[in-house]
């Protein structure tokens, strides 16, 4: 967080006093999801205005405030200790098999369980859970006080893995694995080239930048400068760019969601029960096999979060702005936001479970 105290390592070891920021973070985001939703509702042509100009099938608003987001949590990784965490074999298997073995089949699982009589909603879901989280991740494993390093291996392995798998389970999920157990059956209409664009984007972007401020200011400055002068300057802006693009995501959505709270509801509840099991399962492998707090609270939040912007992208694509896979995709971050921030406060009490959450004993 913002406003804890750290070790010499760099990661926080105690939650020290917190800005007020940090300290009313559920009230702020509570407020921009309101603001966001009433903007919608009360300004016509707003969400017009909003998507006139995108970036990648997203709003160019949305996308600047992702990428605010994400350059300062990425300024603060020690790009000198990667190797470290790619050393760690426990970690990036278990993150595998989470992200991209149990999150989608879960989330097929959920959807089809719970939504047998909604077959738009059910494939917006399914797209939602093939869409392995890139961005917000890195700000809930940041704000849990999770490894750093390990958020930014494991965001660029799914970034890896979503560039190449993504159009190959869509096919999978809505098609062949429907097929094989007498399901109806869909497709989406993708390329490996567009999700390399929104990885590149909203991911590359914000990583190179990070990459360069952390080099060159350190080589200018010194390690010390940079990390007790520079980065608390630029800290607070990833919750400025967090907040900010709720309240756009919200308002464009805003009369979607409100004129339609039952469909919301109805989405909700397979949400709710995947983002549970997902952090929860993470929570629980990262115990058993040892990795420590920190590690542990990285590969939960990178298990249960999932990059929105591009499976909103891909439906609005393939089957329209106005589809229930759209609308599917708009209700994931209004669950998502919430449900991962109460996550992190639950993540912070948990740490005192964790008897080396303040050193890296667990590293290979």
């Amino acid at each position: 967080m913002s406003g804890a105290t750290t070790t010499t390592t760099g990661h926080p070891a105690v939650v020290g006093k917190l800005s007020t920021l940090d300290r009313f973070l559920p009230v702020w985001i509570g407020v921009a999801m309101v603001g966001g939703l009433l903007l919608g509702r009360m300004i016509p042509g707003l969400g017009d205005a909003l998507s006139a100009v995108e970036i990648d099938g997203i709003s160019l608003p949305i996308a600047l405030g992702l990428l605010i987001m994400m350059y300062p949590v990425l300024a603060k990784v020690r790009y000198d200790r990667l190797d470290a965490v790619t050393g760690d074999r426990r970690l990036l298997i278990g993150s595998l098999v989470l992200n991209w073995v149990l999150g989608p089949a879960l989330m097929f699982a959920l959807a089809w369980l719970l939504l047998p009589d909604l077959p738009e909603y059910r494939t917006g879901l399914i797209i939602v859970g093939l869409a392995r989280c890139i961005a917000m991740v890195i700000i809930w494993n940041d704000l849990a006080c999770g490894d750093r390093e390990a958020a930014a291996v494991l965001v660029a392995i799914n970034s890896v893995f979503q560039v190449i798998m993504f159009a190959v389970l869509g096919w999978f999920y809505l098609f062949v694995l429907p097929g094989w157990l007498g399901l109806e059956q869909t497709t989406i209409d993708t390329s490996p080239w567009q999700i390399a664009k929104s990885v590149l984007i909203f991911l590359g972007i914000p990583l190179l930048a990070g990459y360069l401020t952390r080099r060159f200011g350190e080589k200018a400055k010194g390690r010390t400068w940079y990390e007790s002068n520079f980065l608390p300057r630029i800290g607070p802006w990833a919750l400025y760019g967090l907040l900010f693009t709720i309240v756009i995501l919200f308002a464009l959505q805003g009369d979607q969601i409100t004129s339609q709270p039952w469909d919301v509801v109805r989405i909700a509840i397979p949400l709710l029960a995947y983002f549970a099991i997902m952090w929860g399962g993470g929570y629980a492998l990262g115990a058993a096999m040892g990795l420590g707090y920190e590690r542990t609270t990285t590969l939960a939040f990178t298990a249960a979060g999932n990059n929105f912007e591009l499976a909103i992208a891909v439906a609005i694509a393939t089957y329209g702005a106005a589809s229930g896979q759209a609308l599917a995709g708009v209700v994931g971050p209004l669950i998502e936001v919430p449900v991962l921030v109460g996550l992190v406060y639950v993540s912070l009490a948990l740490r005192s479970r964790f008897h080396a959450s303040v050193t890296k004993g667990s590293l290979p």
